[in-house]
């Protein structure tokens, strides 16, 4: 059975920074694609970070040099460091898993996804 729980969202001022993690369990993580996707009311869900199993990453143009996406693979745990946030970064976080190479930020082939884990940044 495929788990991810994602934790560490909050609600945080303009300008400050949050850790998400998200604990996998039930696949191959080591071989996965593993991904942060977000969506905020009355908007779609939109790709965030993606990381590869070899480490190669892909940002969205909107968190380039603000957010940084890794991974423990010792630890079947993903993480997204969160800095410098806005407020137009709050949303529900999610995290996702896919078997090969999803370096892409559509979503596209990312089979496993978390429940979630709240962002809210205030100015």
């Amino acid at each position: 059975q495929v788990q991810l729980v994602e934790s560490g969202g909050g609600s945080v001022q303009s300008g400050g920074s949050l850790r998400l993690s998200c604990a996998a369990s039930g696949v191959p993580y080591s071989t996965y694609s593993m991904g942060w996707f977000r969506q905020a009311p009355g908007k779609e869900r939109e790709g965030v970070a993606v990381i590869v199993r070899d480490g190669t990453t892909n940002y969205a143009d909107s968190v380039k040099g603000r957010f940084t996406i890794s991974r423990d693979n010792a630890k079947n745990t993903l993480y997204l460091q969160m800095n410098s946030l806005k407020p137009e970064d709050t949303a529900m976080y999610y995290c996702a898993a896919g078997p090969g190479w999803l370096l892409g930020l559509s979503g596209y082939g990312y089979k496993y996804s978390g429940q979630g884990t709240q962002v809210t940044v205030s100015s």
